[in-house]
């Protein structure tokens, strides 16, 4: 199958599926619990998405305290947790994790 006719497809799906929501929302009121249980939605796919790049390396758990994708996470969410601003957390996160090994160089590890 060509690969253009494959993505062409699949962005219909997903638009499809995205479009039925809207459309079924704008029709009819959501429950009370649904539209609070859709809310936590974004965080949950963005920790699946996150956390096993953060805590894996391959099939492998890192367990080194000095990983620098362990201590830019930890920098990241500490960022987001006092600031709740997006742009600096990813500022942050980046820095520490392009920084920290050439830090660790310096110093010695």
């Amino acid at each position: 199958m060509n690969i253009w006719l494959l993505w062409v497809i699949l962005g219909l799906l997903t638009f499809l599926t995205r479009l039925s929501f809207i459309a079924i929302f704008d029709k009819v009121e959501p429950p009370r619990t649904l539209r609070r249980a859709l809310h936590f939605v974004p965080i949950a796919v963005l920790t699946a998405i996150i956390g096993p790049e953060i805590f894996y390396r391959g099939d492998t758990l890192i367990t080194d305290p000095l990983d620098p994708k362990l201590i830019a996470g930890l920098a990241a969410a500490l960022v987001a947790y006092k600031t709740k601003n997006t742009l600096f957390t990813i500022l942050i996160g980046m820095t520490v994790l392009l920084g920290l090994p050439y830090l660790l160089i310096v110093f010695g590890k």
